[in-house]
């Protein structure tokens, strides 16, 4: 008996940014796994199941959807914003790497959705106009070393950074970290983009130059943005700015 195994992205919050194909798939799955927060979003029947987990539970998570869906279930894994990016996309195939074969066998299927970055940056205008990258600060699975070797080098490549996870009662100094990092590469009037639970009743928006950034602006539902040297502002009259990156960028 082989099952299906949908991953689905709901996008940053905002009922509107779910797509109608994960709207589609949400309305026909059986079981759901996912962070509780993230399960509280979907409007569930009675009858559809609910198994929800820690955030930081995403391989034990998909071990059991997988599970799930290799008994024959309609199982979907449900992730905030995109589920490939820094999500549970990933950790499903993570697991079906090291796992049986029945799991190699299963119907899965990827269900794009709007990404933080993508929905602060169209809150802001067009910050991601040209080459940008996105990079969490987050070292549980990796070093702060690394995080801090990629900063430099995409800063000095001129990228746009979208930062993901830049700050958590476990990580209180990364993001002015990197801040102090970027300031020794970019000028002090660079913008940076504060975003949080953008397109939400609780959404915080703010520019400010580099120079004033202040991880206070931060927590882990925000999405931060800095441009490259070329990014531009547009100052409008009890307006927020827009922000924007040429498209021709470069000397």
């Amino acid at each position: 008996m082989t099952g299906r195994l949908t991953i689905i992205g709901t996008g940053p919050g905002n009922p509107n940014q779910t797509t109608p194909q994960a709207l589609q798939a949400i309305a026909a799955g059986e079981v759901f796994f996912g962070y509780g927060p993230y399960l509280d979003r979907l409007n569930l029947r009675p009858e559809q199941q609910r198994i929800a987990s820690d955030n930081r539970q995403e391989i034990d998570r998909a071990r059991a959807a997988l599970d799930a869906a290799a008994r024959g279930g309609n199982v979907c894994v449900v992730s905030g914003g995109d589920p490939g990016v820094f999500a549970m996309a990933a950790a499903i195939c993570e697991a079906i790497e090291a796992g049986p074969e029945t799991w190699r066998r299963l119907d899965l299927v990827v269900l794009p959705g709007v990404t933080a970055m993508l929905a602060v940056a169209a809150r802001a205008g067009a910050p991601l106009g040209h080459d940008f990258c996105a990079i969490s600060l987050s070292d549980n699975l990796k070093p702060w070393e690394l995080i801090e070797r990629r900063l430099r080098a995409v800063a000095e490549a001129g990228l746009v950074i979208a930062l993901y996870n830049p700050i958590s009662r476990s990580r209180p100094w990364q993001l002015a970290t990197a801040f102090k990092l970027l300031r020794e590469i970019l000028p002090v009037t660079t913008p940076v983009i504060f975003g949080r639970a953008i397109g939400r009743p609780d959404e915080h928006f703010t520019v400010v130059p580099l120079g004033e950034a202040d991880q206070q602006a931060a927590d882990m539902a925000t999405c931060v943005i800095i441009g490259s040297a070329e990014t531009r502002v547009i100052e409008r009259d009890g307006m927020d700015p827009l922000v924007y990156s040429p498209r021709a960028a470069g000397p």
